[in-house]
């Protein structure tokens, strides 16, 4: 967690370059979010998961992304990427961003989730936060997006 704190800038929050959002359980680090412009991204503009059904300009500044959410085992469960989901929106918001988007899995009751696949987020995260869902793309996975007025 340490080596993401000092990526995202976490000490400098008016920083004008980060790579997320670091969220704090008693003062200890215990999950990370990566938010930036979507064009920080190189695979997103070759993978087709983003792009199914729509026609966009890839190379949009001003549309960022929730990309990655990693919590820190001792943590899970306790609704850390909620938080983290709804964390992004003014972190994107207020450094420029007209447009936030997320690429999560859904997931069912019941169903074991392999070790690593939720590292995009839940769909339910998203939804809860506000974000919209703008493709579905695969069997599990969607395209979620909140536009800034």
């Amino acid at each position: 967690m340490t080596r993401l704190q000092d990526q995202t800038a976490c000490g400098t929050p008016d920083a004008p370059s980060t790579s997320g959002l670091i969220a704090y359980v008693d003062g200890e680090p215990a999950g990370w979010a990566a938010v930036e412009p979507r064009t920080a991204y190189p695979k997103l503009r070759t993978s087709r998961v983003p792009w199914t059904d729509r026609s966009e300009d890839k190379d949009d500044e001003s549309v960022w992304a929730v990309t990655c959410m990693v919590v820190r085992k001792d943590f899970r469960s306790r609704g850390l990427t909620y938080h983290l989901a709804r964390a992004a929106i003014p972190h994107a918001r207020t450094r420029g961003a007209r447009a936030l988007e997320a690429y999560p899995m859904l997931t069912q009751p019941g169903k074991t989730i392999t070790w690593g696949e939720l590292h995009v987020g839940p769909h339910q995260a998203f939804e809860e936060a506000g974000f919209h869902q703008i493709t579905h793309p695969t069997l599990r996975r969607t395209v979620m997006r909140i536009d800034f007025a």
